[in-house]
C-alpha cells in the first residue's frame, strides 16, 4: 500500500481531498448498527478524511496507513478539531491480521476502506478482517467521486489534455472508482461470505483553479511534487488549459458499498 504519499504530497492531501458529507457517515451507522460503544478501523486513512468524521459516531477509531506524513497530519487535524476518540497507526493492509490479535476477536465493528482500495488485496484483506468483525459488523469500501481528470464536463476534459500532454501518456486511471472496480470489489466481499449492499451519495461542489491543482498534485508522486521546477510546470500547464472555462461545477457520486459478515 506504500505509494509515496510523503512530504508536500502529503499537505496537498490534507488541503485538497474532498471529505464526507454527513449522509455517507448515516450510512456506515445504519449499515453496521454503529454508536458509541463501537470499535472501527481506518484502513488506508491518509490524512483522517473520513476517520474524524467517524471518530464522532462511535467509542473509538484506529486509523491505519503506511505514510509517517498522513498520519502526523491526521493527529494534527484531530487536535484542531479537538477529536479524542482517534488513534493511528503506521501499518499496511496486510497487517490486519496482527490487529486482530492485537484487539482480539469479535471487537470491531467496522473497517472502512476509502480511495486506498486499489493499492490493496481485496480478496486477503476481506478474509482476514472475518474474525475481528462483531455481529453484524462488516467493511465498507467508500469511493469518493470519480478523479478530477475524468469527470464528464469541458473543463475536465481540458484537464485531461494537459495532463496527458504533460505526462505524455494516457491518464484514464480511475483509481479504483469505476464501475468494473467497484463489480471486482463486490463479488470479492460475497465470496468472502459477507451480504453486500450498496448507498450512493449524491451532492454538487463548485471549485477553483487553485483547488482542481492542489487536488491533482495530491495524487502525484512524491518526486514529481518535490521538483519544484516539475510541480510549477504542471501547475502552471493545468492553470493555462483552464483559464477558459468560467466555472468548474462537480457533482460528486460517493458509492458506499458494504459487507456485513455472515453468520
Amino acid at each position: 500500500m506504500l505509494r509515496g504519499f510523503t512530504g508536500e504530497v502529503a499537505e496537498y492531501y490534507a488541503r485538497f481531498r474532498r471529505g464526507y458529507p454527513p449522509p455517507v457517515l448515516d450510512a456506515l451507522v445504519e449499515a453496521f448498527g454503529l454508536g458509541l460503544t463501537d470499535v472501527a478501523i481506518d484502513l488506508g486513512c491518509g490524512t483522517g478524511q473520513l476517520t474524524l468524521p467517524l471518530a464522532e459516531r462511535v467509542r473509538a477509531v484506529i486509523g491505519v496507513d503506511p505514510e509517517p506524513d498522513m498520519l502526523r497530519l491526521a493527529a494534527a487535524a484531530a487536535q484542531d478539531r479537538g477529536t479524542r476518540t482517534a488513534s493511528w497507526m503506521l501499518g499496511f493492509d496486510s497487517d490486519l491480521p496482527a490487529l486482530a490479535r492485537l484487539l482480539g476477536p469479535g471487537t470491531v465493528a467496522a473497517i472502512t476502506v476509502a480511495t486506498a482500495i486499489h493499492w490493496m488485496d481485496p480478496a486477503a484483506l476481506f478474509a482476514a478482517a472475518r474474525p475481528m468483525l462483531r455481529r453484524g459488523g462488516g467493511i465498507a469500501v467508500v469511493t469518493n467521486g470519480v478523479p478530477l481528470w475524468l469527470q464528464d464536463s469541458d473543463w475536465s476534459r481540458s484537464l485531461r489534455a494537459a495532463l496527458e500532454e504533460w505526462a505524455g501518456r494516457d491518464v484514464g486511471w480511475a483509481c479504483g472508482t469505476d464501475e468494473e472496480a467497484r463489480t471486482r470489489y463486490r463479488d470479492a466481499l460475497a465470496v468472502a461470505g459477507y451480504t453486500t449492499g450498496e448507498v450512493r451519495v449524491e451532492y454538487d461542489a463548485q471549485l477553483d483553479i487553485e483547488e482542481i491543482v492542489g487536488g491533482v498534485l495530491s495524487a502525484m508522486s512524491a518526486d514529481v511534487v518535490a521538483d519544484a521546477e516539475r510541480r510549477e510546470e504542471l501547475a502552471a500547464r493545468i492553470r493555462r488549459a483552464l483559464a477558459p472555462h468560467p466555472r468548474f461545477d462537480e457533482h460528486v457520486s460517493v458509492i458506499v458499498q458494504t459487507g456485513i459478515l455472515r453468520e
